[in-house]
């Protein structure tokens, strides 16, 4: 009995080490890598740029000029909020969908969310509602198609105030959440 199954087991091993028949004649298409999109590859030649490349560096450039463009809604960077909220209003929708749609189509981009508040309310509470802010933002642009792994969300609370007078206009500056780009940081 234990010769059979020995032989058996001998069989079954060299069985799995055949190959297969050898097919000549399969057509082969040649795709040429002009016709390949960004980051596929051809003949094992990735199309996506090399770290540090002059290809690279003028994408990076390109980005940059278009965000910081004033004509370009991109140069637009915070949405603001209302007193004690994290609801992004109807009025910056537009902007978030514009750098949801950059992040989607540069996948090699950054962001980082910087989320604040005014100086009313405890130290402790403001750092809470800044991150808030800013993790409502990041979840709006990964609803669109971001992918949440290009965006970091901060919160700086009532650290960094765009305006220190004590009226409602000022603290209503303050009321926001602020994208920035790795070259920015």
């Amino acid at each position: 009995m234990k010769l059979l199954i020995a032989l058996a087991a001998a069989l079954a091993v060299l069985a799995g080490c055949s190959s297969a028949p050898v097919t000549e004649g399969a057509p082969v298409e040649d795709r040429g890598a002009a016709a390949a999109p960004e980051g596929a590859t051809t003949g094992g030649v990735s199309t996506t740029p090399l770290p540090g490349s002059d290809l690279e560096r003028q994408r990076l450039e390109a980005d940059r000029k278009l965000l910081t463009d004033p004509a370009s809604p991109l140069s637009k960077r915070s949405v603001f909020f209302d007193f004690d909220s994290d609801r992004i209003r109807d009025e910056f929708r537009p902007l978030v969908e514009a750098h949801a749609k950059f992040l989607r189509e540069r996948p090699y981009q950054k962001m980082l969310i910087q989320g604040n508040a005014d100086d009313r309310g405890s130290r402790e509470y403001n750092l809470a509602l800044g991150q808030r802010r800013a993790d409502a933002l990041k979840r709006a642009l990964a609803l669109l198609g971001a992918n949440e792994k290009q965006i970091e969300s901060a919160s700086l609370g009532e650290e960094k105030p765009r305006c220190t007078e004590q009226t409602e206009s000022c603290w209503a500056q303050n009321r926001r959440a602020d994208m920035l780009y790795g070259f920015e940081l």
